[in-house]
């Protein structure tokens, strides 16, 4: 029997998982959390094989949460389920420790095939972030500007592009607006860029973020 928990912080989405793996034949779903702090609560008191991660929870970035588990379970599987189809969040998420990434437009049979490699010990990439991955190996070995940022400024990056205003990104991340305003003075740095609007363009130059996401 293969144990699966689930971060995701719609309650929705967590139904449909919990339906799709207990209505699946060797699939127990163990747990669930909605934001990051109770997914680390989680996964230290609860024994499992797979963590179904969404990458956008509140209060901590998806990728920063992905290398905390794996530092304290390192034998446990994350699977990231996401709705950013983007292969730069892909890149990040296996460096971090994940072994699989799946969007959450899959349909449920994929969900079903991507648990099951990852629980076996594979490594799995929908047809779709695959190919993005692929195209993503004709780009200049030199590192552009948006690699030089971590993974919460690459977050903060995302948000600022999307429109989000200092105080929304705030809330959502739960810290204060000087410390978005901070990342974001360190971003504008890092990627040498004079203004907010450089960032956009850049952003949209690269095809960084899909501009119809829902955060």
């Amino acid at each position: 029997m293969t144990k699966v928990l689930l971060a995701d912080d719609h309650a929705l989405v967590r139904d449909g998982l919990r339906h799709i793996l207990q209505n699946t034949s060797g699939f127990e779903v163990a747990g669930e959390a909605a934001d990051g702090a109770a997914t680390i609560a989680l996964v230290r008191s609860t024994p499992a094989d797979v963590l179904v991660l969404d990458l956008s929870m509140p209060g901590r970035n998806g990728v920063e949460l992905v290398k905390q588990i794996k530092d304290e379970m390192p034998a446990l599987r994350i699977l990231v389920l996401t709705m950013h189809a983007e292969q730069q969040y892909a890149v990040r998420a296996f460096k971090a420790g994940a072994s699989g990434y799946l969007t959450k437009d899959s349909a449920s049979a994929e969900l079903v095939a991507a648990v099951t490699k990852v629980a076996g010990g594979g490594v799995y990439v929908s047809i779709t972030m695959a190919e993005h991955l692929a195209q993503s190996l004709n780009e200049p070995v030199e590192a552009l500007p948006h690699h030089r940022l971590s993974d919460r400024e690459f977050d903060v990056y995302r948000r600022i592009a999307s429109g989000q205003t200092i105080t929304e990104i705030a809330q959502e991340l739960c810290v204060s607006t000087k410390t978005v305003s901070t990342y974001k003075t360190r971003i504008l740095e890092k990627m040498q860029m004079p203004h907010e609007a450089a960032l956009l363009r850049y952003a949209i130059r690269h095809k960084l973020f899909d501009e119809n996401e829902d955060l």
